[in-house]
């Protein structure tokens, strides 16, 4: 599977691992639609939609930067009908976009427990259900969540159960899509990194420059959705999938050159055992 002339929808693509996958995508010369808040740069986060648009026409792509706060129903029609008038249809989403916080039931504020809820479970499905139509008629037509396998051991819930509740709904909803768009032939995936991802979330609300050197790079997990387009739609779909699985399905095992400190010890991510 090609992805030249491919038209690709990417939430929270100003930065991070959005921001990765889109450059790897615009290296096979797909158009990005790049979808995220980011109009201004946050010194503490970095990264515009506007920035990201260049660096995907300078890799070889073509890119429409689009605001569009997925909480906002009609920013998400805008943004699609924009991209899809501006490239002629739509071939994959990617559902990057996501909220985190880890604290527990006592000490989590009720704007934090309905952010992440709005994004990553509300935002996650509306952008899909407005996405559907376009896709039905896409080229190999692809969903890729980010979000992690449910694994139902009682100390992820103990841990954070506000996060991990947002999460995991982002991982049902795959299956779901996944059986109610089988027959229209578009595939529905969750993608989870095996380790930690040096982002700025990472570093500012995880376990900072510590657990950033205890990470692996957001291009691996790029290169893993870039794998996952080529597979055909109608074949590889329900599935939770890792990012070290996929490469090493498309013959790719030695991650060294994705680590922040190659042959330093790595923190394997959160809801992995």
């Amino acid at each position: 599977m090609q992805l030249k002339g491919k038209t690709i929808f990417i939430t929270g693509a100003s930065r991070g691992i959005g921001k990765a996958i889109a450059l790897r995508l615009a290296r096979e010369g797909a158009n990005i639609i790049v979808a995220a808040k980011s109009v201004d740069e946050d010194p503490r986060l970095g990264g515009t939609i506007q920035q990201t648009a260049d660096e995907v026409t300078a890799a070889g792509g073509k890119a429409l930067a689009v605001q569009c706060d997925i909480r906002d129903e009609e920013q998400i029609l805008q943004a699609i009908q924009k991209g899809t008038a501006l490239f002629g249809g739509l071939d994959a989403l990617i559902n990057n976009a996501s909220a985190i916080n880890l604290s527990n039931t006592q000490t989590l504020e009720a704007k934090r427990f309905d952010l992440m809820h709005d994004i990553n479970v509300r935002g996650t499905f509306l952008v899909t259900k407005h996405c559907i139509p376009f896709l039905k008629k896409g080229n190999n037509p692809h969903i890729i969540t980010l979000s992690p396998p449910v694994d139902l051991d009682p100390k992820w819930f103990g841990m954070h159960l506000a996060y991990t509740l947002a999460k995991y709904n982002m991982s049902m909803m795959t299956l779901g899509w996944s059986q109610e768009l089988k027959k229209d032939g578009v595939a529905a995936n969750s993608l989870w990194p095996a380790t930690t991802i040096a982002t700025a979330a990472v570093k500012n609300l995880l376990g900072g420059d510590f657990l950033v050197q205890r990470s692996r790079k957001p291009e691996i997990v790029a290169e893993a959705i870039y794998h996952i387009l080529q597979r055909p739609s109608t074949e590889l779909t329900g599935n939770w999938l890792l990012d070290e699985q996929v490469l090493a399905d498309a013959g790719i095992t030695n991650f060294d050159e994705y680590a922040v400190n190659p042959g330093g010890q790595l923190q394997k991510d959160l809801f992995l055992n």
